[in-house]
């Protein structure tokens, strides 16, 4: 059973990019590591923009733990990009995010689930509990209902 396309609606944060010539397979449409740059920059992009700090700089900082994603439809290239964040549970040291992408329409080309765990900045094996008040702030606004 195919999985339900997720729709524009359903995220909170927004940015826009464009796709280039070199994310194209020759298949003609977005080769899939392409997917998972584009969700890695948007959920930092967030994060910098909300704190308005430098999230590199921080005591914790925060690591991919998993990333994942499903595709609905093909992207390609020129038309812009559409991509959506939300953040489905903030935990005491993790935030887990679904991010949609679109070009064109309002259903979903694409999903990815992405887990970010904070650790210690001088010492990645050690989680930090909790994760630095800047972040919950920043991460908060995006959690839906």
């Amino acid at each position: 059973m195919p999985a339900e396309r997720p729709t524009r609606d359903q995220y909170v944060y927004w940015e826009q990019v464009t796709t280039r010539w070199a994310d194209i397979d020759v298949y003609g449409h977005m080769n899939n590591a392409r997917y998972f740059e584009l969700i890695d920059t948007v959920v930092n992009n967030q994060l910098a923009v909300s704190t308005g700090v430098d999230i590199r700089a921080l005591d914790a900082i925060g690591v991919v733990a998993e990333v994942g994603c499903r595709y609905f439809a093909e992207i390609g290239y020129p038309e812009p990009v559409d991509v959506g964040v939300v953040a489905d549970k903030v935990g005491t040291s993790s935030v887990v995010y679904r991010v949609g992408l679109f070009q064109g329409g309002d259903q979903a080309c694409a999903e990815g689930r992405f887990v970010h765990v904070y650790v210690d900045n001088t010492d990645p094996a050690r989680p930090v509990t909790p994760m630095p008040d800047v972040i919950r702030a920043a991460v908060t606004p995006l959690l839906r209902g």
